[in-house]
């Protein structure tokens, strides 16, 4: 592992005695890179639902109850702005407040909420029609149309209305897989923050407490720290360790149980994806051997990161899933594991023995991933999970998540 100083996480606020995160480079940096992903296609225009890609194109967002129902969409078209469809008022807000968006090209927009008002209401048939007369006007109603994810019935509309649709979700993860300096800069500061919760996480970490008790301090101290998401906690102690359910429970937390937490947050829209493994008051042998290898693979991987090296040359230091108890490498998905950070949880590149090996990527400086390992216990229950997000840098990984995970934790020793 490298030993270089960690990356600055400076803060939430802007000052004017330090360069912190810079907006408006951080926006242009976005746009610029989908500009040219859309410039590089065969496409006259991205359409984009996939709330990741709008947040990335349109730098503007709204809440995951909204944000994820298929009716916000964002039209990108060559040589052109940016345009958005949002619910509601929303839109308004944008004219108010996102000066780099033409208001004229901040609408209101409603397709169904994910089927919720049918498509015989029409309101799909009047937002093709709406795009392809943009097209029309750009001279772009010939060339296809770039779509991310889409809801069927949108889909066969366009269609009928005679638009080529073709696949931009793999143009805009392109697009997304090298971070700016100020999106290193925001991931950093969100590794930071659950750095700081784990600290609370072993402070409470005793026998007595429950799963969901720890998922709540969670959730209460992260956004008290700023967060603008908690996607998800992963809570998984003592017999619900192996295999991993990737959940939590109501289960009491026990005198020498194995405990492994995942922390999934964002901070100003990029996330974070961060396990750590504690033992509670005490640890057996067993334990303590599948952390050291679990360990063992983690660091083995990280020593394999940098520019040029392959993701199927970072999965092949990882154990088959043969080794570790299953039966296949489906079976085993995620457990031995690398998958890009941004706006998305998981974006490029994803590492793993299913798929790195029949169709490998180039890793290139400015790629941010996590590196996960999983080792079950030779007792049959506990298991040992870790995690770690890095950089690509020339000269190899630079390791964002700093809670102590060299060696198994003690949480509240006897």
């Amino acid at each position: 592992m490298t030993s270089a100083a960690p990356l600055p996480a400076p803060g939430h606020m802007a000052v004017d005695y330090e360069q912190r995160v810079d907006f408006g480079r951080l926006r242009d940096h976005r746009l610029s890179r989908a500009r040219a992903s859309l410039a590089a296609s065969e496409c006259g225009a991205f359409l984009l639902f996939d709330f990741y890609n709008i947040r990335y194109v349109t730098q503007t967002w709204i809440g995951g109850a909204l944000g994820d129902k298929m009716t916000r969409y964002a039209l990108l078209p060559r040589g052109g702005e940016p345009m958005l469809w949002d619910f509601g008022s929303a839109a308004r807000h944008h004219r108010l407040y996102s000066p780099w968006l033409d208001p004229a090209n901040c609408h209101a927009g409603m397709l169904g909420m994910r089927g919720a008002i049918a498509p015989t209401a029409g309101l799909m048939v009047e937002a093709v029609r709406q795009i392809k007369g943009l097209l029309q006007d750009a001279g772009l109603a010939d060339a296809p149309v770039g779509v991310d994810i889409v809801e069927p019935p949108f889909l066969f509309e366009m269609q009928r209305q005679g638009l080529k649709v073709v696949d931009a979700q793999q143009l805009m993860l392109d697009a997304r897989q090298i971070k700016s300096r100020d999106e290193i800069m925001l991931l950093t500061q969100a590794a930071a923050m659950v750095d700081g919760v784990y600290q609370d996480v072993v402070e409470v970490l005793k026998p007595g407490i429950r799963e969901n008790e720890i998922v709540a301090l969670v959730n209460k101290r992260l956004y008290e720290m700023g967060s603008d998401q908690v996607e998800a906690v992963n809570a998984v102690s003592g017999e619900r360790c192996n295999p991993h359910p990737h959940n939590f429970s109501d289960r009491l937390i026990r005198p020498g149980d194995q405990a492994f937490f995942d922390i999934i947050h964002s901070y100003n829209g990029y996330r974070t994806c961060y396990y750590r493994t504690f033992s509670v008051g005490s640890a057996t042998a067993s334990q303590r051997d599948a952390y050291t290898k679990a360990r063992e693979w983690m660091d083995a991987s990280i020593s394999m990161i940098k520019p040029g090296v392959g993701t199927d040359q970072v999965a092949a230091v990882w154990p088959a899933a043969t080794e570790f108890g299953f039966e296949n490498e489906m079976a085993a998905f995620g457990l031995q594991f690398g998958h890009g950070l941004g706006l998305g949880l998981h974006e490029r590149p994803i590492i793993s023995r299913l798929n790195s090996m029949r169709e490998p990527i180039e890793l290139q400086a400015g790629m941010v991933f996590a590196l996960e390992t999983y080792c079950p216990a030779s007792d049959g229950f506990s298991a040992a999970r870790i995690e770690e997000e890095v950089v690509v840098t020339p000269d190899g990984a630079r390791v964002l998540t700093l809670f102590p995970a060299q060696d198994l934790v003690i949480a509240n020793p006897y």
